[in-house]
Formats: C-alpha cells, sequence, structure tokens
C-alpha cells in the first residue's frame, strides 16, 4: 500500500509537521493545512485516499470540516485527532460518519495500523461490489448503492456513506435479522460501545429516509439487532 493521497488538518504545526513526516517515510503523500478553510480549500482541488482531522481548529472544526467534505465527495474516509476524550465528542464523531477517533498524545505505529486497516476496508468494499447486490427495490423506494442514491417515487436524493453502507446491509437481511454486532465490524472493522452507538444513529437516520411507505419497517430485536420489514401491496 504506496503512494497514497493523506490529508492532514491540524492546527498544531510542530504535531502536523512531525505526523507528515512520518508518513512520508511510510511512503504516502502526504498535505498539510493548518485551519478548517485551508482544509477545505485543498480538499476540492486535489484527490485523497482518506483524511485526518484535528476536532478542534480554527475557523471550521473538524465536525463541520468533515461534513463538508462529505458534501464534495461522500465515500471519502476520515478519523479524528483531539486533546479530548469526551464521551460527546465521540458519540458526534462517529455519527457524521468518522471511522475512527484518536485520542492525542498518540503513538504513531498505532495511527499507521488504524490508516492501513481503513484503507484495506475500502479497497476491499469496492472489490466487493462486484458480487453483491447493489440495487434494491423497498416498496416505492429504489436504493442504487453503487450512486449513493435512493429514490422515493422517481426522486433521487443522494445519501452519506454511512447511510449508504448500513441501509444495503439492511437490504441484504430484507425480512430476517441483522445481528448489530456484525453489522458494527463490518461497517467499523471493530466492535465498541460508541460505533455501536454510531450505528445505532445510523438506523435513526435510516427510519427517517424511508418513513414515507408504511410498508416499510424497521424493527428492534432487543440486544440481537435490526430487521428491515418490506410488506408486499397484497399484504
Amino acid at each position: 500500500m504506496t503512494n497514497q493521497n493523506i490529508l492532514i488538518v491540524e492546527d498544531d504545526i510542530h504535531l502536523g509537521v512531525l505526523l507528515m513526516e512520518f508518513l512520508e517515510s511510510e511512503n504516502f503523500n502526504v498535505k498539510l493545512c493548518r485551519d478548517g478553510h485551508s482544509g477545505l480549500a485543498v480538499f476540492k482541488k486535489d484527490d485523497f485516499d482518506i483524511c485526518i482531522l484535528d476536532v478542534m481548529l480554527p475557523q471550521m472544526d473538524g465536525f463541520n470540516l468533515a461534513q463538508e467534505m462529505q458534501k464534495i465527495r461522500t465515500d471519502i474516509p476520515f478519523l479524528f485527532l483531539t486533546a479530548r476524550s469526551m464521551k460527546e465528542d465521540k458519540l458526534k464523531g462517529f455519527s457524521v460518519g468518522a471511522e475512527d477517533f484518536i485520542t492525542k498524545p498518540f503513538d504513531e505505529e498505532e495511527l499507521l495500523c488504524r490508516l492501513k486497516v481503513i484503507l484495506r476496508r475500502h479497497e476491499k468494499g469496492a472489490s466487493d461490489e462486484a458480487t453483491t447486490p447493489t440495487q434494491f427495490e423497498l416498496g416505492d423506494y429504489f436504493f442504487d448503492y453503487n450512486r449513493q442514491e435512493l429514490c422515493y417515487k422517481n426522486v433521487p436524493r443522494r445519501i452519506t456513506e454511512k447511510e449508504n453502507e448500513v441501509l444495503r446491509l439492511l437490504c441484504l437481511h430484507q425480512n430476517r435479522i441483522l445481528k448489530r454486532d456484525e453489522a458494527v465490524e463490518l461497517i467499523y472493522g471493530k466492535k465498541d460501545y460508541f460505533l455501536g452507538r454510531s450505528f445505532d444513529v445510523f438506523i435513526s437516520k435510516i427510519r427517517k429516509l424511508l418513513k414515507n411507505d408504511t410498508r416499510i419497517s424497521i424493527e428492534n430485536v432487543f440486544k440481537v439487532g435490526f430487521i428491515l420489514n418490506v410488506k408486499q401491496s397484497n399484504e
């Protein structure tokens, strides 16, 4: 895994330069920005494989920056760096689609391992598309996974990458249980409390996306998971 492009947005210039030099020594191409506005400007110009975002940034914080980036490219993976370990920060970070959340100070080798896991998972996801169904009819909805698009009565709506992944898993398990722990591990590459809470947030978002058709529901199976129920027109 070489020559992949990483954008770092970090206002601590000393830490940013050290991290850039370390990742360049591992054969990554790295660009470093010191605030949210410049980070977004660079993101618009170049093509990146992953972004590392500090949470506390001048001009635009990391959470808002991530959301602006997703408007430009919905499939961009990113992780957050923070000096704080507050539960609320982690929940917010995962709810906006973060792949991981690393608290400063951190070990560079650990960060490198996490980056490689995320990049491998995204590469595997791309290769799996050829053998896994990517289009689904759900009552009055039509879901196109490859386009990250959910249509209601032929009116398209672009959804986020995480919404896209969660909805496909539900569709692949339509009318049967999608186990929560297994889904969390498939989407995030590991299981923990905060990732589970993030997954639940995306289930709630998908419920809202599908609310216009009363034949569709997402059922909670206590301590097990969820079922995407889709009733046929004659039921």
